[in-house]
């Protein structure tokens, strides 16, 4: 019999007290929580959960994810394969199940439901409502279908997504949502499908309208999309029906913390501490109905050890009645694997990053710092020798998204906001069907930047002969995640975030707003590997 017992003050986060006692677990199950009269320095409280997370934006595969993530006492993710399963598809989100069992942090994925995201863009797979049957059957514990990202053909009664929706009713799955800026009637409709979540409010007014009827509000703070401050208001009240969320969480990001970040800043706002823990701990729990303990004698002995509530310096995290981790320090190895990827075209060539125009107006893509939506802009743009050359002086430089599945020349628009005064950024993760995108001020940088990721099979680089730059973070798993050890990942990211604000850009996170500017389903336009996108009108842009 495998018996260990842990002693602390004992947050009991569901029956909203605190008291010195000792936990009893027997093969991973709490046996007994008994009361005593002791007096203790540190407390031990449920494990943090992340109720919504595409794990490939950490650029790490889950078994290294779960090596960072646990040193900030996270013990389980909610977490949609979608941007994988848009490369490499049944394959991909097998791989990505696979890799995660190796570990002990409790991971819980979806099937994807909107892969490609849409039909106006080139991704690398197509996951049918047959596959998503499929998955149902060969992975039981699949909880939920994913992100149904195509909220209007929702609303217009689209017969394959309600052919995926009524798959997830009957085998008795439930359905996450995104609906960034829905309201009204369109946004009752949309819940009528029994989409019961949504991560994607960017206004407490929004946030309000959809728990009035009967969502669950994921509060998110990524590393591109940073809603905490504009949402974290509304869980004074309706903190029942909150959770928090990362949805994207860049390496560099993770190393510093995750799901404790947004618990410290909470307690900071002034909220509760078992308001904050609800939202932390015990919601997505209950909402996907995960196998993760909440301290309640028959739970699965899933916890943390801190030093004190103020300072959340988190001594030990215990999944299954096993400390793996110790003061900031993993307690299990990495794991091998067997690399995927899809990547199929030759180097580009300067000229293809040309557009040649006899007019100059054009509308332009205005980036938001922090925020995945954009703003449709119309400018006069530069042009030399008939090309439409970028303008660093007024912030408009060009962006391209070249297809990495087909050889075909890359689509070209103009951009704002990335602040680039010479050289360029690239990045095979581009948010949802990871073409390779590409900003910047000179047509031979953005053509070096884009060919070395073609080289490396998958990466983020950046490119300035100007000073002599040519640097290149390789991501060989599917493109979009590297083979080597956390710390290795998000040092060189640092570094490469650090010469993209040296070449001027005043963005937070340059690379993570860059990978989001091909994402057609957030409006207000965007670029695919197709042409440039209203997310409005969800068509093209002549």
């Amino acid at each position: 019999m495998n018996a260990k017992m842990f002693s602390g003050n004992i947050i009991d986060v569901l029956n909203e007290k605190i008291f010195p006692g000792t936990i009893s677990v027997e093969n991973g199950i709490i046996t007994s929580i008994i009361e005593d009269e002791k007096e203790y320095d540190h407390f031990i409280f449920p494990g943090f959960i992340d109720s919504h997370i595409h794990i490939e934006s950490s650029m790490l595969p889950p078994s290294e994810f779960a090596r960072a993530a646990v040193c900030h006492g996270t013990v389980a993710v909610v977490s949609d394969p979608h941007e994988i399963a848009n490369v490499l598809g049944l394959d991909g989100i097998r791989f990505m199940i696979e890799n995660a069992k190796t570990v002990p942090m409790k991971f819980y994925f979806s099937a994807p439901s909107c892969v490609p995201a849409t039909r106006f863009e080139t991704a690398g797979a197509h996951i049918s409502a047959e596959d998503i049957e499929a998955l149902f059957k060969e992975y039981p514990d699949i909880k939920y279908l994913g992100e149904m990202m195509n909220f209007p053909g929702v609303i217009h009664d689209d017969p394959g997504v309600l052919e995926k929706i009524n798959l997830a009713k009957k085998y008795g799955k439930l359905i996450d949502g995104h609906a960034p800026g829905l309201s009204g009637d369109d946004l009752k409709k949309y819940i009528s499908a029994d989409i019961s979540t949504d991560h994607e409010c960017f206004t407490k007014e929004e946030a309000l309208e959809k728990l009035s009827l009967g969502m669950k509000i994921q509060i998110r703070e990524g590393s591109a999309a940073k809603n905490f401050d504009a949402l974290i208001d509304i869980a004074r009240e309706h903190f029942h029906n909150c959770m928090f969320c990362s949805d994207d969480k860049h390496p560099d990001d993770l190393f510093e913390g995750h799901i404790n970040d947004l618990v410290k800043r909470a307690l900071k706002s002034g909220l509760d501490l078992m308001k904050v823990l609800r939202m932390a701990c015990v919601n997505p729990v209950k909402h996907y109905d995960l196998n993760v303990g909440l301290l309640q004698k028959g739970d699965p002995a899933d916890f943390l050890v801190i030093d004190s509530i103020d300072d959340l310096n988190i001594k030990n995290t215990v999944i299954n009645g096993n400390i793996i981790q110790k003061n900031g320090r993993a307690l299990f190895p990495r794991r091998k694997f067997e690399i995927k990827n899809n990547f199929n075209i030759y180097p580009k060539f300067v000229r293809d990053f040309y557009v040649e125009h006899n007019y100059m107006k054009t509308p332009v893509i205005e980036a938001l710092d922090g925020q995945l939506i954009t703003h449709k802009l119309e400018r006069d743009i530069a042009i030399e020798n008939h090309n439409l050359i970028s303008d660093p002086n007024n912030d408009i430089l060009k962006i391209a998204v070249v297809n990495r599945y087909v050889n075909r020349k890359p689509a070209i628009a103009f951009v704002k906001n990335f602040g680039l005064k010479r050289g360029a950024i690239a990045s095979s993760i581009a948010h949802d069907s990871h073409n390779i995108v590409a900003v910047g001020v000179s047509e031979s940088d953005m053509c070096d930047a884009v060919n070395m990721i073609i080289k490396k099979k998958g990466g983020i680089a950046i490119s300035c002969q100007q000073d002599d730059i040519s640097e290149i973070l390789p991501l060989p798993i599917a493109g979009l995640m590297s083979d080597k050890h956390f710390n290795i990942v998000a040092s060189r990211y640092s570094e490469l975030d650090a010469y993209a604000k040296k070449l001027g850009s005043e963005l937070t996170a340059p690379f993570m707003t860059l990978s989001f500017m091909a994402l057609l389903v957030i409006p207000e336009i965007k670029l695919s590997d197709k042409g440039l996108f209203d997310g409005n009108a969800f068509q093209f842009i002549s």
